[in-house]
């Protein structure tokens, strides 16, 4: 577990309204046929938890999924953040719209519930796209961000940041990438589309001048 099973620090889960109320799951290869899984065995446990409550919410509160085909229907994505170092877990709804009902609600009971959430926010995506996030966020509770350690370094990640999804084969990859450049300390160097910043920080201590750019 951890090496195989359960690493990924991200999940996004597309929903759909089904035949007896709101499901989330993954999209069948080159289509975007929703097959039903709010579980995952390379996903946390507690993000198919997470997933299976925020659609039982929905359905309690006539919160009714996105439909690509018609335009209507409020959440598109359930959105979902671990820290590997803390535990902290980002949940993030992605919505067609600007607001949800009973948000007040909703962040009180499933923060109640998950006592692993730092933070909830709304993402507003109302463009006909298949890009998941939009460019607007709304913090509902808590932090907009979660914390991390990566070789020796603590992140902030925010729900639009790139991070990589394997913290352990990210540390591993890291780690070579520094000894096959054998930086003698004084180079510059150049980190392309750097994300929230990881390989720029992990390279600094070993280079004279690091420059990130995304």
């Amino acid at each position: 577990t951890g090496v195989t099973r359960g690493y990924r620090n991200k999940g996004q889960y597309p929903v759909k309204q089904g035949k007896s109320g709101m499901e989330a799951g993954f999209f069948a290869s080159k289509t975007h046929n929703l097959v039903k899984a709010d579980k995952c065995a390379l996903q946390p446990e507690i993000f198919g938890e997470i997933v299976a409550f925020v659609c039982a919410f929905c359905d309690a509160h006539g919160i009714k999924a996105y439909d690509e085909t018609t335009g209507k229907g409020l959440l598109r994505h359930i959105y979902l953040r671990q820290s590997k170092d803390s535990g902290q877990v980002m949940l993030c709804l992605v919505l067609n719209g600007r607001s949800m009902p009973a948000e007040k609600a909703f962040a009180s009971e499933v923060t109640a519930r998950f006592a692993q959430i730092s933070g909830v926010v709304l993402n507003f995506n109302e463009k006909n796209t298949n890009v998941v996030l939009g460019k607007e966020y709304r913090t509902l509770w808590g932090n907009e961000y979660i914390e991390d350690e990566l070789c020796g370094l603590r992140f902030r990640i925010s729900a639009g940041s790139f991070y990589q999804v394997n913290h352990d084969a990210c540390e591993l990859l890291y780690g070579i990438a520094r000894d096959k450049a054998a930086l003698t300390g004084g180079e510059t160097v150049l980190d392309l589309y750097c994300g929230v910043g990881t390989i720029t920080l992990a390279m600094a201590s070993a280079a004279g001048k690091v420059i990130g750019v995304e």
